[in-house]
């Protein structure tokens, strides 16, 4: 299981972590264990002084398709809500200490569009492809999407991804703010590792008084993540959600 998260201090790029999904077969889809070592790696990071950066990666052609359905369907039969893993993450990805960046290449779908609200650069390929079909798993915005988002890229924009469920292309996600640049699938990678390795370089404490300003109150992003979460467990729970998920698995 571990395999399916690779944590690892790339010796080409001093003062990096990265963390890469490692899941293809499955498009990358987040377990709850997943979602343990990546909070587990971000909140190392806070105490090594010897990583100043942490780059966010996935696989060729695929960031993540979100959550394991059937982690949810699991969550939706035994009447259990948003699993603690889950927000363990959501919470060590916004109150990281350090720079995160990331780098997407194909599909990002559910959590794997909404982490990049909370990444300070996001690099992705010109076929990526941002998608949160929340409602039409008869759920809701995740991950403090709901307060993030309307701010980053206007209402309009937030409520055609986060209700609609319409799609975002790379440079359609740019235009909305959730992505910094757009450049071919092969540079994704070595961009996105090169950025947080410039970062790196930086003086540090220089680089956190610098991105705390800019990041503004964590409190309130913690606030409306709890907030979502409650709501996400009881639509988890509904007949609504049950049969969603049911009807996607015969897919």
């Amino acid at each position: 299981m571990t395999d399916h998260i690779i944590v690892e201090q790339p010796s080409a790029y001093p003062g990096v972590q990265s963390i890469r999904f490692n899941r293809p077969e499955k498009k990358n889809a987040i377990t709850r264990p997943m979602y343990r070592i990546m909070a587990d790696a971000l909140n190392a990071a806070n105490a090594d002084p010897g990583i100043r950066a942490t780059a966010l990666l996935g696989t060729e052609g695929c960031f993540s398709a979100g959550n394991d359905l059937n982690d949810f369907l699991a969550a939706a039969m035994g009447g259990r809500g948003l699993e603690q893993e889950i927000l363990d993450f959501l919470y060590a990805l916004v109150n990281a200490e350090k720079p995160v960046v990331s780098g997407v290449d194909g599909l990002a779908v559910g959590i794997g569009t909404t982490i990049h609200l909370h990444c300070d650069l996001t690099i992705a390929s010109s076929r990526s492809q941002f998608r949160t079909p929340f409602v039409d798993l008869a759920l809701v915005p995740e991950a403090g999407s709901s307060l993030v988002a309307p701010r980053l890229m206007g209402h309009q924009r937030a409520f055609a991804m986060l209700a609609a469920g319409e799609a975002f292309s790379a440079e359609e996600a740019r235009q909305a703010g959730l992505v910094w640049k757009v450049v071919e699938p092969g540079e994704v990678d070595s961009l996105t590792l090169g950025l947080a390795a410039k970062l790196a370089a930086k003086p540090p404490e220089a680089l956190r008084i610098a991105r705390d300003l800019i990041r503004g109150d964590r409190g309130e992003i913690i606030a409306r993540i709890d907030e979502e979460a409650r709501y996400f467990s009881a639509r988890l729970k509904s007949a609504e959600a049950r049969a969603a998920f049911e009807a996607f698995m015969r897919r």
